[in-house]
């Protein structure tokens, strides 16, 4: 079940986030900058998102019975999207994913780091292809645009 996150339930998004995104960036990032990225640090990220006009969902698993992932939309724009990494490998990602492109309002598009192989590859495979178009994150790391057509 995918919700909508709200006041009630975005301490739950925000741990998510948090846990993800520590995870998904450690091997890259100087761990200070990373262990600045708590629950809270994400809730604050996550409720000016919100208060810009974003909407963020939260992915429940009917089995386990435990909210399992996140992602946000804004208009066409698809980001934030993350898995906690005990659940990974499992579709929640292709699930989010999916329903976040019928949430967009043109063509569903979104920015990775380019060192992240897995969701090139899961993006790939949904039917998103690279633009071109490049922003510079850091000296020597880009994010890469997708786009679905």
């Amino acid at each position: 079940m995918i919700k909508t996150v709200d006041e009630k339930n975005i301490d739950i998004a925000a741990s998510i986030h948090s846990e993800s995104w520590q995870e998904s960036h450690k091997s890259f990032c100087s761990p200070d900058f990373v262990e600045k990225h708590t629950q809270e640090h994400q809730k604050e990220y996550l409720l000016e998102k919100m208060k810009n006009g974003t909407v963020v969902y939260m992915l429940f698993d009917e089995v386990s019975k435990k909210d399992v992932g996140i992602v946000s939309v804004t208009e066409n724009l698809i980001e934030d999207l993350y898995i906690l990494p005990s659940e990974q490998n499992k579709g929640y990602g292709t699930t989010l994913l999916r329903f976040a492109c019928g949430k967009c309002t043109a063509a569903p598009t979104l920015w990775i780091l380019e060192n992240n192989s897995n969701a090139a590859r899961l993006y790939r495979r949904e039917g998103f292809s690279e633009t071109g178009r490049r922003n510079q994150i850091d000296k020597g790391l880009d994010e890469i645009e997708f786009i679905k057509k």
